[in-house]
């Protein structure tokens, strides 16, 4: 195997990876406090285009946060932007 290892021994994820690593706990972290499956948040959330227009672009800011902040403010963004489409929440 080419490229950078990690401590166990795996490849090291890349930018990208580490991206769509950050995007998916995103999701997880916002079903599991709405109550709600992965699948489902993962619509909302792309129905609104939240993860073009929040979490990619502002990954470098958000991974630096907590996860509780995180949380918060993903869902701040997707009620606020569900209810100006006449959404649910």
């Amino acid at each position: 195997m080419d490229g950078v290892m990690s401590e166990n021994g795996f490849p090291a994820p890349d930018e990208a990876e580490l991206r769509n690593i950050f995007a998916a706990s995103c999701v997880e972290s916002a079903a599991n406090h709405e109550g709600v499956s992965a699948a489902e948040m993962f619509g909302r959330m792309e129905a609104v285009n939240l993860f073009s227009d929040l979490i990619y672009p502002c990954y470098e800011t958000l991974h630096t946060q907590s996860r509780q902040i995180v949380t918060e403010d993903i869902l701040e963004a997707l009620h606020c932007r569900e209810a100006k489409k006449g959404g649910l929440k």
